[in-house]
């Protein structure tokens, strides 16, 4: 925020200058705590394009020639992280077995019943498709649900979420497959924080629990090879409801999930919605990106997608129920390529679906 006659390159976040919406005119940089902290209002009428959302670090090239406003004449985001590469040298002729990953969101309930007749319905598919991997993400027990919300339930959300998984594990024994389970910001009856720890299923028997995971929301999974990024908090919706942008000309998700990459965040927007109860000690343990995933699973309220995000394929399975009638689901076969003979990663071979239930 000094005043300089020469054109000089800053590091900041972006803010808003009101508890407003961002838009062109109310954006301000904000510098980190180390450099005191200092907000400078940002002129973008000299930018060609930029998409920008608070949270956001960025680093602006321009002038300030007053003090009181920086005139941005460029613009730059971070790059990405590395993608995993193994120390395990695959040989040129071994071939690894396609791994088969189903994918799917909650609500696994009609909005109308307590009944889990479209899981029952997944279920069904998972015994004829035989995945190797099942990723299933919450709500389980959805805080949403009309019957929650009127409190018109007659058993305890534990004993409704301890059934579902009963169903989803004995339904699942014939085939043999690993089930992952992600928690929501909507399961009624889990922590109400994020990041978000994992379920607890002191119920599982021995031989369930080898092939059952709980992880936490977000987390980052390494499964044959190959790295998965998972989220059920729906980062999509929220960044798109903030975002400001101009002259860009690509889609909206493929914007914001560039952004999560080169910010190498799950939850790059701060503040954060109203919402969301964030536990900041936590966050940069458990929020940031270790590396840049090979499959990135973000579901949201908007539209189901499959896309290739500067090498990531991000998947938005959409949710397993659309009110009182079934939504959609993902499946996967992911054929891991062998590292090139100077080590550098080769990303893997993907077939990605969105399918109806």
């Amino acid at each position: 925020s000094l005043p300089a006659q020469d054109s000089v390159t800053v590091l900041g976040q972006v803010c808003c200058d009101s508890n407003g919406k961002l838009n062109a005119k109310s954006v301000l940089l904000e510098a980190g705590p180390d450099q005191g902290g200092q907000q400078v209002q940002v002129d973008l009428s000299e930018l060609k394009e930029y998409s920008l959302f608070p949270g956001q670090v960025v680093v602006m090239e321009g002038m300030n020639a007053t003090g009181e406003t920086f005139v941005a004449s460029k613009l730059y985001e971070g790059l990405p992280l590395p993608f995993y590469t193994s120390n395990v040298k695959m040989e040129t002729d071994e071939v690894s077995e396609p791994l088969s990953v189903l994918v799917a969101c909650g609500p696994y309930m009609p909005s109308d019943s307590l009944t889990f007749d479209p899981l029952l319905d997944l279920i069904g598919v998972i015994v004829r498709d035989r995945p190797d991997v099942c990723l299933l993400l919450g709500p389980f027990v959805d805080s949403k649900h009309e019957k929650i919300e009127k409190a018109e339930v007659t058993e305890t959300f534990e004993a409704i979420f301890s059934r579902c998984m009963e169903s989803i594990v004995d339904g699942t024994r014939s085939v043999g497959c690993h089930l992952v389970f992600v928690p929501s910001q909507r399961d009624i009856h889990h922590h109400f924080i994020y990041p978000q720890p994992p379920f607890t299923l002191p119920s599982l028997s021995k031989d369930q629990t080898q092939r059952v995971t709980l992880v936490s929301d977000p987390c980052t999974l390494l499964i044959n090879g190959v790295t998965f990024g998972l989220t059920s908090t729906d980062i999509l919706f929220h960044i798109s409801a903030e975002e400001i942008s101009s002259g860009t000309g690509s889609d909206r998700f493929s914007r914001i999930l560039k952004h999560m990459l080169t910010q190498r965040s799950y939850y790059p927007l701060y503040p954060p919605v109203e919402e969301l109860n964030m536990d900041y000690e936590k966050f940069q343990s458990f929020a940031q990106m270790p590396l840049t995933p090979d499959v990135l699973i973000i579901p949201s309220e908007l539209r189901y997608f499959v896309k290739d995000v500067v090498g990531c394929v991000c998947v938005n399975p959409g949710r397993l129920t659309k009110g009182q009638v079934g939504g959609t689901y993902s499946r996967m076969l992911i054929q891991r390529s062998a590292s090139s003979e100077d080590g550098q990663r080769a990303s893997p071979c993907l077939a990605a679906q969105v399918v109806k239930i």
